[in-house]
């Protein structure tokens, strides 16, 4: 028997709501507003007519270097010639939209959400969670501090490229965490930024850390849920499309949908229902049990895949090993006819040269600090050339991997 889609549709009454508001110019009482906004320099990129605060966040974003490596980083399936699968560059497009589209119903801020939805990945590593955690792990076995992708985006675009973005941009960035669904998302308000960097260090001395972040504003908050909503049918359809299943796996999702589509457009739907003029969101109790289970389903079917693991035990995994040892000798001696000083030390100092809200001097970190910069900031193909740039001059030793073209 095929399988039939089924969406739903707002019902009468909140469509008829939302019409009225916004007939009435209605203006919602928690969303954040822009003349709110504070930065760690507030006498740089004061907001005009047309350059208000968040649009400022979102070009500075948009134009920082790093931002162009999006395209070459992997998703979730690595090792793939194959531009009908999804990058990053495409997912946080992806979550722009579905948090945009969910903003615009609850008159929240969308530029805020934009800034916080294209930001939210920036420092994510190469080779996707799978890299994330290798790094993480050689990180704190080097300096028992952890490593996690949404500090380092904030890290990034704060620490390193000094763009002087918004504390409510970087707020919502670094409490983005899409691992972790929750029956209700409630803002917890601050406006220091001596508290966000308290918050920022306390997760790389606590692995669990991260994971009880809770956003500042209700516009993080929708970016935190799009997330979620962007990655898990596009993970299904992508795992299909490459054949990762002999059969089409049987999802037990019925009330929101099994397909992409499906689940975004029926929990887009339900988050409006249930927290339209709210100073939260919330879904169903079901909606919540079948979101929950969606993505452990994705965690077992998917990502926990054979095929999705072997390649990077085996090859990606002793790669880093190598890359990081070899980088961390070259960060010591700050050579400059190095690779690491070449194209990474260089590249940071070309990118700050106009900065002037930078903290502190880029080599003041410690070797370590610089090199899991380096390597974070790494698509995947950057990686696999630096490393075979890296070593070679070595015959043995050496691992190497083959991407799946498109006819194979």
């Amino acid at each position: 028997m095929a399988y039939v889609t089924h969406y739903n549709n707002l019902s009468e009454e909140m469509q008829s709501r939302i019409k009225k508001d916004r007939s009435e110019h209605w203006v919602n009482p928690y969303a954040f507003k822009d003349e709110n906004v504070i930065r760690r320099d507030m006498s740089h990129d004061r907001a005009n007519l047309w350059r208000p605060a968040f649009v400022r966040d979102i070009e500075k974003i948009m134009n920082v270097p790093f931002y162009n490596r999006y395209s070459d980083k992997t998703q979730v399936f690595s090792l793939f010639k194959n531009d009908d699968i999804s990058r990053r560059a495409l997912h946080v497009q992806l979550v722009s939209r579905i948090a945009r589209n969910i903003g615009n119903l609850l008159n929240l801020n969308t530029d805020l959400i934009e800034a916080i939805a294209l930001g939210h990945d920036i420092g994510h590593t190469p080779f996707g969670h799978a890299g994330e955690r290798k790094l993480s792990k050689l990180y704190e076995e080097h300096t028992g501090r952890v490593f996690n992708h949404n500090i380092h985006s904030a890290r990034l675009l704060d620490d390193i490229c000094g763009l002087n973005l918004s504390l409510q941009t970087l707020d919502g960035i670094i409490c983005h965490n899409g691992e972790m669904e929750m029956k209700e998302y409630k803002p917890l308000p601050y406006s220091d930024f001596n508290e966000f960097d308290r918050k920022k260090e306390k997760c790389y001395l606590d692995g669990g850390a991260v994971k009880k972040l809770v956003p500042a504003t209700l516009e993080g908050c929708v970016v935190r849920l799009s997330d979620i909503i962007a990655y898990i049918g596009k993970d299904r359809q992508d795992a299909l499309r490459l054949g990762l299943f002999e059969k089409e796996p049987q999802y037990s999702q019925k009330t929101i949908g099994s397909t992409n589509a499906e689940i975004i457009n029926n929990m887009i739907v339900n988050i409006i229902e249930n927290s339209y003029g709210k100073d939260s969101l919330s879904m169903d109790p079901e909606y919540f049990e079948e979101f929950s289970r969606a993505k452990k389903e994705n965690y077992e079917l998917i990502y926990a895949h054979e095929k999705n693991e072997k390649v990077f035990n085996e090859d990606i995994f002793p790669m880093f090993d190598q890359m990081y040892e070899k980088l961390l000798e070259d960060a010591v001696s700050m050579k400059e006819d190095t690779i690491f000083y070449r194209h990474h030390i260089a590249y940071i100092k070309n990118i700050t040269r106009y900065s002037k809200t930078l903290k502190k001097d880029y080599l003041e970190n410690t070797p370590d600090d610089m090199v899991v910069d380096f390597i974070a900031g790494m698509t995947d193909d950057y990686f696999i050339d630096c490393y075979e740039k890296l070593f070679s001059d070595r015959t043995e030793g050496l691992h190497k991997v083959n991407y799946m073209g498109y006819f194979d």
